[in-house]
C-alpha cells in the first residue's frame, strides 16, 4: 500500500489533523515509549482514567497492625529474597517486609518483550521504586499495604528505616547498544539538568538488622559529591551490571564498589534464565562476577545475612544467577 492511499484515523468522531498516514494513536505510542508522554499528553482531548487494581487485591493489613503495635522487635538475620532483574523482598528481623522495583513488559510494546511471565502477586508490607521504567515499576503487582513510589526522605517502620535519596539516571548507554539514543530520535533529553521526568531516580538506604544497603537501582555512576556524603557507611550494595554493559559499565561498576568498600555487592539487571528474554538485549553478570577477588555463586533465590557475619566480609560478591523466586 502506498503512502498517499493511508488515511488518517478518527478519535472521538474528529478527524486526526497530524500528517498523512500517521495516526494519532501510533504517535502517542511511540512518544509514550519514548519517555516524552508528558509532552504530548495536552494534544489529547481525552480525560485520564485511573488503572489501578489495588482495591481488588487479596488480603488486608492485618500484619501492618501487628507490626505497629510492637514496641521492641528482636535481634536477627535479614532475608533476601531475589525475583530477577532488580526485585528484591527484604525481610527485617521482626518480621516487615519490602519489595524493590518489581518488573513488567513496556506496556506500548515499543521495548519488545524482556520477560518470560507477569511479576508474582508476593505479599508484602512494602512495595517501593526507584524510577518508573517499566522494568522497575509494577507497583501494582504485590499484594502490599503501603507504596511508596519514588519516596525521598526518610520512613521508619517497625524495625526499618528507609532513605530516599533523589539522583539522576545513567544517560549515556556505556555498552554495545545505544538504548538511550532513542530519546534523542523523539527530541527529548535524557541527561540533566534538562532531562525527561522518567530519568530521574531514587536510590534507597535500607537500614534494618544492624546492616545498611545501598539499593543503587539504575542510578548514574558519577553523582556529585553531595550524595557520596549522603549515603555515608554502606554493607550491602546492590549494582546493575550484566554482559551487554546496559547500565554500567565494568569499569564504573568497580569505581563504585572501590569508593563504597561495602561488605557485600549483589548484581542485579542482567539476564536471568527464569524470567527474562534474550529480546532484552541483557546479558548475565558472570563474567564481571568472576572477575572479582572473591565471590559465591549462589544455588537458590534467597539468601539471609547476619550483621556479626557481614562484618567479617569484604566486598564479597553474592551472585544469584538464574535463580529467581516465583511467587
Amino acid at each position: 500500500m502506498k503512502k498517499e492511499h493511508l488515511k488518517p484515523t478518527r478519535l472521538n468522531g474528529q478527524k486526526d489533523r497530524m500528517a498523512p498516514g500517521l495516526s494519532r494513536r501510533s504517535f502517542f505510542l511511540a512518544a509514550g515509549a519514548a519517555g516524552v508522554g508528558t509532552a504530548v499528553a495536552a494534544l489529547d482531548p481525552r480525560p485520564a482514567k485511573a488503572q489501578s487494581t489495588d482495591w481488588k487485591q487479596p488480603g488486608n493489613n492485618n500484619h501492618v497492625i501487628e507490626l505497629q503495635g510492637k514496641d521492641s522487635f528482636p535481634a536477627g538475620e535479614v532475608g533476601i529474597d531475589f525475583y530477577g532483574h532488580c526485585a528484591m523482598k527484604f525481610t527485617s528481623p521482626g518480621g516487615a517486609t519490602v519489595m524493590f522495583d518489581p518488573w513488567r513488559d513496556d506496556p506500548s510494546g515499543a521495548w519488545g518483550l524482556w520477560f518470560k511471565n507477569k511479576f508474582p502477586e508476593t505479599t508484602v508490607d512494602i512495595t517501593m521504586s526507584t524510577h518508573t521504567h517499566f522494568d522497575h515499576d509494577a507497583i501494582d503487582r504485590p499484594n502490599s499495604t503501603m507504596v511508596l513510589d519514588r519516596m525521598v526522605g526518610d520512613f521508619e517502620f517497625a524495625d526499618l528505616k528507609i532513605t530516599g535519596f533523589a539522583d539522576k539516571h545513567a544517560c549515556i548507554a556505556p555498552g554495545w547498544y545505544p538504548w538511550t539514543d532513542a530519546l534523542k530520535e523523539f527530541g527529548a533529553e535524557a541527561c540533566p539538568p534538562n532531562n525527561v521526568g522518567h530519568m530521574d531516580m531514587v536510590v534507597y538506604v535500607v537500614d534494618t538488622g544492624g546492616i545498611r544497603t545501598l539499593i543503587w537501582g539504575d542510578n548514574r555512576h558519577n553523582p556529585p559529591d553531595a550524595f557520596w556524603q549522603a549515603i555515608g557507611k554502606i554493607d550491602v550494595l546492590t549494582l546493575p551490571v550484566d554482559g551487554s554493559e546496559h547500565i554500567l559499565s565494568y569499569d564504573q561498576a568497580n569505581a563504585i564498589v572501590d569508593r563504597l568498600k561495602p561488605k557485600v555487592v549483589i548484581p542485579t539487571h542482567y539476564l536471568s534464565e527464569a524470567t527474562t528474554y534474550t529480546l532484552s538485549t541483557l546479558q548475565p553478570a558472570d563474567k564481571w562476577v568472576k572477575s572479582q577477588k572473591s565471590y559465591q555463586m549462589l544455588d537458590g533465590s534467597n539468601l539471609k545475612l547476619a550483621a556479626a557475619d557481614v562484618g567479617k566480609m569484604d566486598r564479597e560478591f553474592l551472585y544469584f544467577g538464574h535463580n529467581a523466586q516465583k511467587s
